[in-house]
């Protein structure tokens, strides 16, 4: 730990009260976020029910159509979505703070950026045959003819990904997060009322089968049309909140001496970093593509063995299912737990680094252990439900989801630990650690492709789950360089009570399972997909219940720090008095935090990755800084240009900024170049 410097004052000691009321603002802060990642998902569940309704889990035409409608995001990410989050995302924030709350800044960036994304976008909508022929192996040509039109349906989006990405951050820079925050639930119900419509209009797949030969352009529109149109109405609700801002935001041209090209300098190992995860689940996604179209050769010569063979939506769909846990809990108190790290990062406080890391790896077990072997168990019912009522389809996803389910602890540790590199200011560890982890999964999915066709997507589950315990091991090896030692024994214990009260919560869902037929192929809960759904109903409460007990038996602690923000709502209790001479601990108000993910983490389709843009507590009260404000004369999220850094440094270099954060531009709404006028023209 490095020796502060004598420049700063003493720390003023915390009492016990100031860090139960900090703890407690961080859960709660983090149960907010949950609450609203929970009904986005709630909701995408329900889209993704549709979507199988509508063309089959099985169907050569839904594989085709998730692999199209996965490109938009894919393409963002990679040419530009490390742009929007390292670069301009810090701008917009420190713009914000001009006495015209960045009017003039804010307008030329989004004139720039709205210019950029509609060249690409066109760029690439064009090219959609080439980007099609790219990212898929082994289709044929009609096949290949319907994922272009699939394509250049869906490859708008990537314009309204960008600006609905640019408005949510100069939302969250003026303090507004509900919208950006509500405005995919929007996305969602649009793309469910086009499913709606076709299985209203053309009939659900099971009883009217759609395939690549009867597939036309009106079942196109209903399908890929809305769900571009859900993402254009995702963006269009947050134009009404900006309008409400009140900065009189127009199109302004001349953009030297707006600061990007420094910012992009800086932000080198951040963009290198999302650029070489991109390129390596891309690469992966291509593959998966190969059983679909070996499936549909199959369909077209009658042969049977094609209801065999799970394409590249039964993975998405299984993906998606075990993310839950990580996108509701441990994103969220990652985002939280973020803030407190940079703290004692800025302090040297390397303890309170470490204490911080070890709190969120125990408490977001808490539910990912639980989740991975609640997810392990209700494979057989789940996979059911989302089966499109094809029994066969449900057994492949069931099969999927087993094989992923039990990785979900080892992705959410990993998300955690990358948070310490970034507090620290060291991007180029998650640069090589997410090199390493690229390299290994390219390496196995240029293997897998050589595997028989029914193989490869269960052998690509395989690889995500070797991936996300990979990903802790490297992760761990570097961080104890940075801390010294992890907290393991802590850790290890309580994940090891944990993982005990799941394994007890399982067995007892494994009896409730067997009473409701699930281990027999003609069971009940492989009768319907009604059936799946009250045995997912009756099951779930009782692992729940048993896993609570568990947890009590064996004295997770952790329990209570997950719970206490939502008991606490629930009691409609009275925040309790502080300790008489105790400084008083006031919420910080929230801004937007950025990050990059290691590993390989799949994504949704159709679902932009909102995560790297979520909402975080401020810290910028003087009450968070016992060493004094450390950002400078205008104040803001981190140090100023100015400050000595005081970060740990990464692979040798003691001195690392994290990019898009020491940006200077000149004193906010001042640049040289296009001078700032308070007073407004009448």
């Amino acid at each position: 730990m490095k020796t502060m410097s004598s420049a700063k004052p003493a720390p003023v000691p915390s009492g016990p009260a100031d860090s139960k009321a900090v703890q407690s603002g961080e859960a709660r802060s983090s149960a907010i976020m949950a609450a609203g990642t929970l009904v986005s998902r709630f909701l995408g569940f329900a889209k993704t029910w549709m979507l199988a309704a509508a063309l089959g889990l099985g169907s050569s035409v839904n594989d085709t159509f998730i692999n199209a409608n996965n490109l938009p995001n894919l393409i963002f990410l990679l040419v530009a979505g490390g742009v929007f989050n390292a670069v301009l995302v810090p701008q917009i924030i420190k713009a914000s703070k001009a006495p015209d709350k960045g009017a003039d800044y804010i307008s030329r960036l989004l004139t720039l950026a709205v210019l950029v994304l509609l060249v690409l976008t066109l760029l690439v909508t064009l090219l959609a045959p080439t980007v099609i022929q790219l990212t898929t192996q082994g289709y044929s040509p009609q096949q290949k003819a319907l994922a272009v039109s699939f394509a250049f349906w869906c490859l708008p989006q990537i314009f309204f990904y960008g600006l609905y990405a640019l408005l949510t951050q100069v939302l969250n820079a003026h303090g507004a997060f509900g919208p950006a925050m509500w405005a995919p639930i929007v996305n969602n119900v649009v793309a469910i009322a086009g499913l709606g419509m076709f299985i209203a209009i053309m009939g659900a797949n099971a009883a009217n089968p759609h395939t690549i030969d009867n597939w036309g352009s009106a079942q196109t529109i209903l399908v890929a049309g809305f769900s571009t149109s859900g993402v254009v109405a995702q963006t269009a609700v947050l134009l009404i909140p900006v309008f409400r801002l009140r900065l009189g935001l127009r199109p302004r041209f001349g953009w030297r001496g707006v600061g990007l090209g420094h910012a992009a300098k800086l932000s080198v190992w951040t963009l290198a970093t999302a650029a070489v995860g991109q390129l390596a689940f891309l690469y992966v996604m291509r593959i998966a593509t190969i059983p679909g179209a070996e499936r549909a050769r199959l369909q077209q010569a009658g042969d049977p063995a094609a209801a065999t063979i799970p394409g590249n939506a039964v993975l998405e769909v299984a993906s998606q299912l075990y993310l839950l846990p990580h996108s509701i809990i441990a994103l969220s108190l990652a985002t939280v737990l973020f803030n407190r790290m940079t703290r004692a990062s800025q302090d040297g406080d390397r303890a309170g680094l470490r204490s911080a890391l070890s709190h969120g790896l125990r408490t977001m077990a808490v539910a990912t252990v639980f989740g991975a072997l609640a997810l392990f168990a209700l494979a057989g019912p789940l996979g059911m439900f989302f089966s499109g009522n094809v029994r066969q389809d449900g057994v492949m996803l069931a099969q999927t989801l087993t094989i992923l389910a039990l990785s979900t602890p080892f992705m959410s540790a990993n998300f955690m630990m990358s948070r310490v590199f970034y507090a620290n200011e060291d991007a180029r560890t998650p640069f090589f650690i997410q090199l390493v982890l690229a390299l290994v999964n390219v390496a196995a999915a240029f293997a897998i492709q050589f595997l028989p066709f029914d193989q490869i997507i269960f052998a690509i589950a395989i690889l995500y789950t070797g991936g996300n315990i990979l990903s802790v091991i490297v992760s761990a090896i570097f961080l104890r360089r940075l801390l010294g030692h992890l907290d393991g024994p802590r850790i290890a214990s309580s994940y090891i009570r944990m993982g005990y009260a799941a394994l007890g919560s399982a067995l007892a869902g494994a009896v409730a399972l067997w009473m409701l037929g699930s281990y027999n192929p003609d069971g009940y809960a492989w009768s319907d997909r009604i059936a799946a759904l009250v045995t997912i109903v009756v099951v779930g409460p009782v692992m729940l219940a048993a896993y609570f007990v568990l947890l009590k038996l064996f004295r997770v602690t952790e329990l209570q720090d997950l719970l206490q923000p939502l008991l606490g709502r629930l009691r409609r209790r009275a925040p309790e008095p502080q300790a008489s001479g105790a400084p008083e601990v006031r919420r910080a108000p929230e801004r937007a935090t950025t990050s990059v993910d290691t590993g390989l983490i799949p994504r949704i389709s159709g679902g932009f990755d909102a995560e790297s843009f979520r909402a975080g507590p401020d810290i910028r009260e003087e009450d968070s800084f016992p060493y004094g404000r450390p950002s400078g004369p205008e104040g803001g999220y981190l140090p100023a240009e100015d400050l000595p850094s005081t970060a740990q440094g990464g692979l040798g270099r003691g001195d690392v900024p994290l990019p898009g954060r020491r940006t200077y531009q000149g004193p906010a709404g001042h640049n040289p170049y296009f001078p700032f006028s308070r007073k407004k023209k009448k």
